[in-house]
């Protein structure tokens, strides 16, 4: 039995991630895909481990390539692949593409940089905390917070499930905003530490993981990450540099 089953060229285009379905099947409208030479159609099939298949006269491997993308988070979206209570979650926002998860937990009411990908390895790496990929938040709370409060967040607490520290805490900018860099992931972990300060977050953004920044991504939308950005994150998860297979991702 061959390792690549026949799939249909928007797929077999998605999955080695050279665009999204959607994108795979503008592609092949535009009669930029081929399959042995011959343009392909809407809906078409292929055998990846027999036919040739080309975007702009360029190969494309059979073996299917991880993806892996950043997502700008709104606030009220749920980040799971599906909810029982039909609320809208994270995989509502992104293209269709097989395998893709979210990794770690964003609060339903926060909002910010939030990681996808079609690599095991990799969302396991980020999510694990004894890799040591930190992320940062900045908080915006109800009143101004102290000196004495910001020590204590990273000296750490007891919270219900255990201690619990920020790696560092810092004002940004206002008396009432903080910045904080958390090196694990547990539940609404940033809301219970300031909660346990007396402090209500009002607002919780989280603006990098490792190595990756959320900069100006809009909110709702997302892009995929560059060689270099894939690169620097899995070695800050304690992984190699992907391998090259030559697919290259079509805009």
């Amino acid at each position: 039995m061959s390792a690549y089953p026949p799939e249909r060229v928007n797929r077999f285009l998605a999955r080695r991630g050279v665009a999204s379905r959607r994108g795979a099947d503008a592609l092949i409208a535009a009669g930029r895909v081929t399959v042995n030479g011959e343009v392909s159609t809407l809906g078409a099939v292929v055998q990846p481990s027999v036919d040739r298949v080309c975007v702009d006269g360029f190969r494309i491997p059979a073996k299917a390539v991880a993806v892996t993308i950043v997502l700008n988070k709104p606030a009220g979206v749920v980040t799971t692949r599906s909810d029982p209570y039909q609320r809208r979650t994270v995989m509502d926002l992104v293209e269709p593409i097989p395998g893709l998860v979210p990794v770690g937990r964003l609060d339903t009411d926060s909002r910010g940089l939030l990681v996808l990908t079609t690599d095991g390895d990799l969302a396991h790496g980020i999510a694990h905390p004894r890799r040591g990929v930190t992320k940062r938040y900045v908080a915006t709370l109800d009143r101004a917070v102290t000196t004495e409060q910001l020590a204590q967040l990273v000296a750490g607490m007891n919270l219900e499930d255990g201690p619990a520290r920020a790696v560092a805490a810092q004002r940004a900018g206002s008396e009432s905003v903080v910045e904080v860099v958390m090196a694990e992931g547990r539940k609404r972990e940033v809301r219970r530490l300031f909660a346990a300060l007396g402090l209500e977050v009002r607002d919780l953004v989280r603006t990098a993981v490792g190595p990756l920044q959320l900069g100006d991504l809009a909110e709702g939308t997302t892009r995929r990450l560059g060689a270099a950005e894939l690169s620097s994150l899995r070695a800050a998860a304690g992984l190699p540099a992907p391998r090259r297979t030559g697919a290259r991702p079509q805009r």
